[in-house]
């Protein structure tokens, strides 16, 4: 005879979650645990960088609207725990960044010929030249900086960078109100007070590194090794440039449409464009974390690691946000961290300038939307950049991201 009884709500709810747990791998919890642990402080460390920049800007704002208107190798070798190469790697990556200052002073040199060549306001144009003229000084510390973060980041030390941001953000505005309210120094004094807290940036986290002993078991001083092998590491910079300035150029120029329909409209892009950042921290800081962990993994040979981790790092986002520019912006660190810059370089291109750009500028001029037309077209390509990064990395081989 059968048992007809009724099935009770506690075992059927047990039957769900022992189904549940044949899905997800095995680590998973623990996995999850060592991301949260490098994502968590990435997020803040992240958003204190960021906040530096806004709030100058938020100072900026209160001059007027014209003013407003005008202002991963490393990580694969210490996964193999080839500790000393990190420091190698760090003093080859000073050097090149060092170069790099050079094209960049160049075009900052001549930045109201280039706004005013793109027929930007002659008034924004002439702040904008003033304000970058003070900055340029600042840009090798804003280099030295980032680089400093990603040697911490890539041996999971993090901490270092949220302490630093913390103090310099507080510094910068006080160095802000002082300046704009007290010396009224108007946008040169902006510039100025950012120039500032990006050399206290850098300054505070060297010393802290330096007292602390952080850098003893990856530096082994300066040596003539990091005079060789420029090859492999620009055969990876450059596509991982590509892959961030993608996007951040895509800001910018929408900031150059915007200026051509009214300073009110670049204003109001300024804001959203800062909001936007906003935003972006908390996706940045499980990309860091996914790409730390991804890189490590290969670096030591565990590709099924590498695997586990990439799954978890998408798995974490998800359940923050399903937004797919979030989960782009997530799946991106996983594919930098398995050294596929090129093809996350090649996915954004398309996805910004052959899907983005022909949907939002004729939103924007031929439909008179003005800045909405360019939001529109910022999710046009986050949603095809979401989907050609994912499919990319349900197919990714980690095991020839080893051999490679």
């Amino acid at each position: 005879m059968e048992n007809s009884s009724p099935t009770s709500p506690l075992s059927s709810w047990s039957w769900v979650l022992r189904q549940i747990r044949m899905v997800v791998p095995v680590g998973s919890k623990a996995e999850i645990k060592e991301l949260s642990k490098l994502a968590v402080p990435a997020i803040m460390a992240q958003f204190m960088v960021f906040a530096v920049s806004f709030v100058s800007t938020i100072f900026c704002g209160h001059l007027g609207r014209t003013e407003l208107a005008g202002v991963s190798l490393a990580i694969a070798t210490f996964g193999s725990r080839n500790l000393l190469r990190v420091g190698i790697i760090l003093q080859r990556a000073i050097l090149i960044l060092i170069l790099a200052c050079f094209p960049c002073w160049a075009i900052l040199i001549n930045t109201e010929p280039i706004l005013l060549a793109v027929r930007q306001d002659p008034e924004v144009a002439r702040l904008a030249q003033m304000y970058v003229k003070i900055f340029m000084p600042a840009l090798p510390a804003a280099f030295m900086f980032s680089l400093q973060m990603r040697y911490l980041q890539n041996q999971g030390i993090i901490w270092p960078e949220v302490i630093t941001g913390f103090v310099v953000n507080l510094l910068n505005a006080l160095i802000n109100y002082i300046v704009l309210y007290v010396l009224n120094l108007g946008v040169v004094g902006s510039a100025a007070a950012n120039t500032i807290s990006q050399f206290s940036m850098v300054g505070i986290l060297y010393i802290y590194i330096m007292c602390k002993g952080l850098h003893k078991a990856t530096w082994p001083g300066w040596s003539k090794e990091c005079l060789q092998d420029w090859g492999s590491f620009i055969h990876l910079a450059i596509p991982s440039m590509l892959m961030l300035c993608v996007e951040w150029w895509t800001y910018e120029i929408g900031s150059f449409l915007a200026g051509l329909i009214s300073e009110v409209e670049l204003g109001a892009q300024s804001v959203v464009y800062e909001l936007s950042n906003a935003a972006y921290m908390f996706p940045l800081g499980f990309s860091v974390a996914g790409s730390i962990r991804v890189g490590n993994a290969l670096g030591a040979g565990e590709t099924e690691q590498a695997k586990l981790s990439a799954k978890l790092t998408m798995f974490s986002v998800l359940i923050g946000s399903l937004k797919d520019h979030i989960a782009s912006v997530a799946c991106s660190g996983i594919i930098r961290g398995a050294g596929k810059q090129r093809v996350g370089a090649i996915c954004n291109i398309l996805g910004y300038y052959g899907v983005g750009f022909p949907i939002g500028v004729p939103l924007m001029f031929a439909a008179k939307l003005g800045i909405k037309g360019n939001i529109y077209h910022r999710d046009g390509f986050s949603d095809f950049s979401c989907t050609t990064f994912l499919l990319n990395w349900s197919c990714l081989g980690f095991a020839s991201s080893v051999l490679s």
